[in-house]
């Protein structure tokens, strides 16, 4: 069920009634009408995967209490590793197993050796990514006795699978989202409306921004070898936005939504293509999935403490990681490699925290050198996605070819103004709202309820007038 579907429009507000109106009185009423409605939404897409989220809830709630009766350390160390096998196991399989298959007859044909293997006609379980590093988390904390484990079944359930955020995040933690469950949610209005305007604005995301610049983005990249340099570079202009307004808008409804049911999730993007340098992008983009590589992947590899050598290994280790575990194409690696390299320097020079502050001191205009700055990291962030958006390695090298050919001074083959001046006009709005959660939440100090009324029914008029003719899946549902 998508965020932007009719279907969504008429099972969101049935869910919010039910939930206010007939289980309000009693806690548990409302938290297994939660794990229904969200079993509903999954299974909207395909029921028999239902199975899968189920299965994976129960083995990780097993193990949670498991692990709280037992003492010996070689026993939980068995325990934790059930559950992140079983995890890892269902998303290897479904996710990766036809790339290490295809690759690994690849190998042995390098060497003369020719082998049949055939691949599996294997659907990808839409937000396995998301929901299987959500419950590991909580798996991991428990064994390091940094949380304790629920024996509610019940609220488990909802935490893992809150329809809000399950396909495509945030990636919640157990310590934020799961004591929410245990508390008496009471209707606030203010919070509320505050949702719906930050649904309103995920909303023009994905539909004004993100679903035009695919249309031209797509048509780029698809038929790249017949466009000239300026042409591939809006095409890679357009993929950039694209991918950001889809993402940041999918994240913007789903803690929107979030809050229509009394409930706070954590910051996703914080503005990202304002940073002002590579480390400060991964601060700012996909947090949930960035802090989660952090605590379970980089600080337990030994983070930034040891010698230049393992600083360098680790550093690579989790942007390759962290691209693998995007796709299951070598493009996503490359991705990930790039991203690493990126941020070498800064780390290596003890430069990767200068800038945790505000973006810039200036309301309205960066400083200089800010300005030059976020040029930079914002130009190195678009090279990058090529490979992110390309079809295989080779597709990316020789769009990257083209692109800097002597072409890229001519006009571009394509030139969508009004798109572009949609583009530009999302980028003010989030600038003069970057000091909050999220862009319109700057409406929250103008005291008129007129205005704010006035500024949220131009984004509606926007979003009808410029919401693309074809209903467009979010992109990190592959994931």
């Amino acid at each position: 069920m998508l965020f932007n579907s009719l279907d969504f429009a008429i099972f969101l507000p049935t869910v919010f009634i039910l939930y206010w109106f007939i289980t309000n009185r009693n806690l548990k009423a409302q938290n297994l009408l939660i794990v229904l409605a969200s079993y509903f939404f999954y299974g909207w897409w395909d029921w028999r995967f239902l199975t899968l989220i189920i299965f994976s809830t129960l083995v990780d709630y097993t193990v949670g209490i498991a692990l709280s009766r037992q003492a010996n350390n070689t026993k939980r160390s068995m325990l934790l590793w059930t559950s992140i096998l079983v995890n890892l196991g269902f998303l290897g399989f479904f996710k990766y197993y036809n790339f290490f298959l295809d690759n690994f007859v690849t190998a042995f044909s390098f060497f003369g050796a020719e082998i049949q293997a055939n691949s599996l006609s294997i659907i990808l379980p839409v937000g396995i990514s998301f929901y299987t590093f959500q419950t590991l988390s909580y798996t991991i904390d428990v064994y390091k006795r940094e949380l304790e484990p629920t024996k509610d079944i019940i609220a488990f359930s909802a935490f893992v699978s809150f329809f809000p955020q399950l396909v495509a995040g945030p990636i919640e933690r157990a310590s934020n989202l799961l004591p929410q469950f245990y508390k008496k949610r009471k209707f606030d209005y203010s919070k509320a409306s505050d949702g719906v305007r930050q649904i309103l604005w995920g909303l023009f995301k994905k539909m004004v921004i993100a679903d035009n610049c695919a249309e031209y983005a797509n048509e780029i990249f698809n038929n790249s070898a017949n466009f000239n340099g300026s042409t591939l570079f809006l095409g890679a202009l357009f993929f950039t936005f694209q991918i950001y307004g889809d993402f940041s808008g999918y994240s913007d409804i789903a803690i929107g939504t979030s809050r229509l049911f009394g409930f706070n999730l954590k910051q996703n993007f914080a503005f990202p293509y304002f940073s002002r340098d590579i480390a400060e992008f991964w601060r700012r983009w996909h947090i949930s999935l960035s802090t989660w590589f952090r605590d379970y992947l980089y600080i337990p590899l030994g983070g930034s403490r040891g010698g230049t050598w393992m600083k360098i290994r680790n550093t690579f280790i989790i942007f390759i990681v962290s691209g693998f575990w995007h796709g299951a194409n070598w493009t996503f690696i490359v991705w990930g490699a790039l991203n690493a390299i990126y941020f070498l320097p800064l780390l290596l020079r003890n430069k990767n925290r200068v800038h945790l502050g505000a973006i810039t001191t200036s309301y309205y205009f960066p400083s200089l050198n800010d300005g030059i700055n976020m040029m930079i990291t914002f130009l190195l962030t678009v090279l990058a996605w090529v490979f992110f958006r390309a079809e295989n390695i080779g597709h990316a090298v020789n769009y990257i070819s083209e692109m800097f050919s002597s072409s890229l001074f001519a006009m571009p083959e394509m030139m969508p103004l009004e798109i572009m001046l949609l583009i530009a006009l999302s980028l003010i709005i989030e600038w003069f709202g970057k000091e909050g959660l999220y862009a319109l939440d700057v409406l929250n100090k103008i005291k008129s309820p007129f205005i704010k009324l006035g500024i949220s029914f131009l984004l509606i008029i926007f979003t009808i007038l410029y919401m693309s003719n074809s209903e467009q899946e979010f992109i990190y549902f592959q994931f």
